[in-house]
């Protein structure tokens, strides 16, 4: 033996050492319909116990963006596997599915074990928060594409949902009030920029402690706070089709996600100053030098889900979301527009 593959940078003893470290992560999040075992050629899930009339099944796949160097930088691993399995199980979620299970991948330029079962761990958590199985993954070791500790993350969710509660823009109608969920910060969207204004623009570091953040924690910490995960909030409105429509604010914030929940000819009134704009967002805006429009169309501004609610079931769901510890926050409402091109308006100031 020459260890050829070893010394074309591939560490196939190190893959082992790996999987046998993340299959306790793993275990953690199986449920009793998943079938077979870590380590087959695909993961088996059965619907055989599902009791569906007309069962559909729904699909998500998302990465984590350059959220991933600020934990490289920082060697913080353990979190961004939440926001990797958020940004996916988020997106099924408001089309009404419930997630059933999930399998990642994972590109590294060295396989190191002990930070692949950090990334895993994440990766569990965010599956346990959403009730969803983890029953397979990749990890993918390629050196000359990837610098020694440099990774990349993307994930894949499927989920299920009755035909007749699946949530479309067909079911918004005009008067429908529109509910904000808080968001825990930045999420997983807009890092691109955030690196630029924090550590190109001016000259922070990832320890710095902004005044608008408070003393008690660092910018990096704020950065690297994981994705909520609304599945477990949201199942049951979503059970009693209390819900016409649902945004999941990620990529191109306010201004791309809203105008998706609504059918052909209505706008998304939006009142601005109906909720709290969360400090880091009161920060980048300040050191950016970002005008609000531009905020708007970026990032989630302390809302990280929008609900369209029948204005005759407002007070109930409020009161449901409140029992849960949910802070929600009335933003708009849907109305009729005379311009087709009009599918969104701002009123107030942030």
């Amino acid at each position: 033996m020459t260890n050829a593959y070893q010394n074309a940078g591939v560490d196939v003893k190190a893959g082992y050492q790996a999987v046998e470290r993340i299959k306790k992560q793993v275990a953690k999040t199986w449920r009793p319909e998943v079938m077979g075992a870590i380590g087959s050629f695909a993961g088996a899930f059965s619907l055989a116990n599902f009791d569906y009339e007309e069962p559909c099944l729904l699909a998500g796949t998302d990465g984590v963006g350059t959220k991933l160097m600020l934990a490289i930088q920082s060697q913080r691993y353990d979190t961004i596997g939440i926001d990797c399995v958020a940004m996916c199980v988020n997106d099924i979620l408001a089309q009404g599915a419930q997630p059933l299970f999930f399998l990642d991948y994972i590109a590294v330029g060295k396989n190191h074990p002990a930070v692949i079962e950090q990334i895993v761990k994440g990766v569990a958590e965010g599956c346990q928060q959403a009730g969803a199985a983890l029953i397979g993954g990749e990890t993918a070791e390629m050196p000359g594409m990837y610098d020694s500790k440099d990774f990349d993350l993307a994930g894949f969710a499927v989920g299920i949902a009755e035909k007749k509660k699946l949530i479309t823009p067909q079911k918004v109608k005009e008067g429908d009030i529109l509910l904000g969920l808080a968001s825990s910060g930045l999420h997983s969207n807009g890092y691109s920029l955030v690196r630029k204004v924090f550590f190109k623009d001016n000259d922070f570091s990832l320890d710095s402690h902004l005044e608008e953040l408070g003393p008690d924690r660092s910018l990096i910490d704020e950065l690297l706070i994981p994705t909520r995960i609304y599945v477990k909030t949201l199942q049951g409105l979503i059970d009693r089709s209390l819900i016409h429509g649902m945004a999941h604010i990620t990529g191109g914030g306010f201004i791309e996600n809203i105008p998706r929940i609504l059918p052909e000819g209505y706008k998304a009134q939006i009142q601005l100053g109906t909720w709290p704009v969360l400090p880091i967002f009161k920060a980048l805006e300040k050191y950016g030098q970002l005008d609000s429009m531009e905020m708007l169309n970026i990032f989630n501004m302390g809302i990280g889900m929008v609900l369209a609610i029948d204005s005759a079931y407002i007070d109930e769901v409020e009161a449901i979301l409140h029992d849960q510890g949910e802070s929600t926050y009335r933003i708009g409402q849907v109305k009729k527009a005379s311009d087709v091109k009009e599918k969104i308006i701002f009123e107030g100031t942030l």
